[in-house]
């Protein structure tokens, strides 16, 4: 709108110089272009990324298989273990238990394993996921996490494209200044010494 009114202003100013509608010209194509473009860009960019992470999630979901682990003792001493990030909430405490699961190969194995149980007792079972040979694996991505990572992806991209604009436009102005001020560095260096003169037409 500042641009708008710039470009106005500046139409039949007999102040204007040329530089002037130059600079208003320039912020509102760059208003323009951020607020055509940016979102657009975002779309796009969250659309490819929603996409790739459901192909993600559709491997993950052939290669990685639940099965069910059975505790034999907690770990002594009690301590929490690592969650996955991709798929636990900050409020989902874990501990480590010593438990048997066995493979989509059949074979069985046993380790510790991190469990949601706070006060798990041997015997109690609780779901792991695994690959085809039994090794621990987390399970795979769900489509919200999928929708919250591509929104997030598209809202960067977004932001992303409109600082590009605001920077390439602050560097056009940058060069627009110096040329202003070269300007009156030459205007002034040609009336300068003749300033205050008599009959120097001052």
């Amino acid at each position: 709108m500042r641009a708008a009114v710039g470009i106005w202003r500046w139409r039949r100013n007999p102040l204007r110089r040329a530089t002037d509608l130059v600079e208003a010209w320039l912020a509102l194509v760059a208003a323009l272009l951020i607020v055509v473009t940016a979102p657009a860009a975002g779309w796009i960019t969250g659309a490819l990324a929603e996409e790739s992470l459901r192909q993600s999630v559709r491997v993950q979901r052939l290669q990685r298989h639940a099965t069910t682990a059975t505790v034999l003792a907690p770990v002594t001493p009690p301590r929490s273990a690592a969650f996955d990030p991709e798929t636990a909430t900050a409020s989902e405490r874990r501990w480590a238990v010593r438990a048997k699961w066995t493979a989509p190969d059949g074979s069985r194995h046993t380790g510790t394993l991190p469990t949601t149980l706070s006060a798990a007792r041997p015997g109690d079972t609780f779901r792991v996921w695994t690959d085809r040979s039994g090794r621990i694996v987390p399970r795979p991505m769900d489509p919200a996490t999928t929708e919250v990572h591509a929104a997030l992806a598209g809202v960067g991209a977004a932001l992303a494209w409109g600082l590009l604009v605001e920077c390439a436009r602050r560097l056009v102005l940058w060069r627009l200044v110096r040329r202003r001020h070269a300007d009156l560095d030459r205007a002034w260096a040609a009336v300068g010494p003749d300033w205050g003169r008599a009959g120097a037409g001052s």
